[in-house]
């Protein structure tokens, strides 16, 4: 499960600009996984994204990643 991690928080280092507060941290339940990522304040808008597109670009990633190893996983921008 951590690539899915790894990916997400790779993403999110690149577009910040303050990636050192980047973190990302995973809630494992029996058939699915949420990812919550956090970033800092002023890196919130590079993250969401124009009408959430960078947003949901990350998350169908994640979805796919997941599917192959026939999970769910849900992204949650704190």
């Amino acid at each position: 499960m951590s690539a899915m991690k790894d990916l997400v928080e790779y993403i999110a280092k690149a577009l910040a600009d303050n990636p050192s507060q980047v973190n990302v941290s995973e809630i494992e339940g029996e058939s699915s996984l949420i990812l919550e990522l956090r970033v800092a304040p002023e890196d919130m808008g590079r993250i969401i994204g124009r009408d959430g597109r960078t947003a949901n670009a990350m998350r169908s990633l994640v979805r796919v990643l997941a599917a192959k190893q026939g999970k769910r996983v849900t992204l949650e921008i704190v």
